[in-house]
């Protein structure tokens, strides 16, 4: 077993805290993601696991055994760097080994490990090649054959497909996938991109100023944010968040603004509810555009963008801007007033004072 267990971890720097009493279980053989903005302790917590940090309070265990005080050698973990830190002299076939004889391991072994990883990685033709001789997504997949031969408990990777250009992120992301699938090695992997967090984590963790606002399936996280932050992060394009007046009329929560007037269902009703709130809406649940305005939001479009299999539309309610990710072939003109319907089994209700979920 690779369980990673974090207890009541704190890390300062100085009288900056960028890790606040964080606690998670990180299950065997799953593949959890920690993704936030930049500056939100997602990489600290990564470098407290591997041991490149020490931990100002609580403490960690990776398969039951403490390892605060355990040099990172001694962890049994392996990690990809955002630079791959691949050394520039050395070929592909020296990279990948250079653990593996650093641990004194038979020279047959050695062999068997590292061809066993390019063959699997897509990189045999390349194993005399040095570093410079390759493009970015090879040097990539070296860096990660370097971390697959030693076979350790867990994986932990930093935004190792950051230098890559979107359509080799992508394929990269879909090699990571199969990779884990195979391997089935308790992986940890810390990205700012939430595209990434959706589409590769069993889990996310998603992290703001030091602390985990909520850890979930992808697919919860996505349906039921935690809070106005996890709301706002999680999504592309990111939820419509619209201030908003809250009222109980006849069984009914009734949200009221400029330009709408939302009835929610009775069975999705509080009448225990604050009257000032931010409405949460995605895009790609708005639906139209439509003739009536019962339970619709009307904007004026402002912008239009055509991707092919969407059209993205924008506009404002006040000074709030709202996309709509609409059918490609909706007929939708700039300056025009639309309507579209809102989904009222999904809609969003935060309380704007506390950013928690309130519906």
């Amino acid at each position: 077993m690779a369980e990673v267990t974090l207890t009541n971890v704190t890390k300062k720097f100085g009288d900056f805290t960028a890790v606040d009493d964080l606690s998670m279980i990180i299950e065997d053989g799953k593949f959890t993601v920690l993704v936030g903005p930049s500056g939100c302790g997602k990489t600290t917590t990564l470098r407290m696991i591997a041991g490149l940090e020490t931990t100002t309070t609580g403490e960690i265990r990776i398969a039951e055994r403490v390892v605060n005080k355990v040099p990172p050698k001694d962890r049994d973990i392996a990690m990809v760097f955002q630079n791959y830190a691949l050394y520039p002299h050395m070929d592909v076939y020296s990279n990948m080994a250079f653990g593996l004889k650093l641990r004194k391991q038979p020279k047959k072994e050695i062999e068997a490990r590292v061809h066993e990883a390019a063959e699997l990685l897509g990189i045999e033709e390349k194993l005399k090649s040095k570093p410079r001789e390759l493009s970015g997504g090879q040097r990539q997949r070296v860096a990660v054959g370097r971390a697959i031969v030693r076979n350790p408990k867990v994986f932990l990777f930093d935004e190792p497909l950051s230098n890559l250009d979107a359509k080799l992120r992508v394929q990269m992301r879909t090699e990571l996938e199969e990779l884990h699938s195979r391997l089935k090695t308790t992986t940890i992997y810390v990205t700012h991109d939430q595209v990434e967090a959706m589409t590769l984590g069993d889990k996310i963790a998603v992290m703001k100023d030091g602390v985990i606002n909520q850890y979930a399936s992808p697919q919860e996280t996505y349906s039921t944010p935690s809070n106005l932050f996890v709301a706002g992060f999680i999504g592309s394009p990111a939820m419509n968040l619209i201030p908003a007046t809250a009222s109980f009329e006849n069984g009914r929560t009734v949200l009221t603004g400029p330009n709408f007037h939302i009835v929610l269902p009775a069975e999705r009703s509080v009448d225990a509810i604050v009257s000032d709130v931010r409405i949460g809406v995605r895009p790609e649940e708005l639906d139209g555009p439509c003739q009536s305005a019962e339970n619709a939001l009307s904007f004026k479009v402002a912008v239009k963008e055509h991707l092919g299999h969407k059209l993205l539309v924008y506009g404002y309610i006040d000074d709030v801007q709202v996309v709509a990710s609409l059918d490609p072939h909706s007929q939708v003109e700039i300056d025009s007033q639309i309507n579209l319907t809102v989904n009222v089994d999904t809609l969003h209700v935060f309380d704007p004072a506390t950013e928690s979920t309130l519906i």
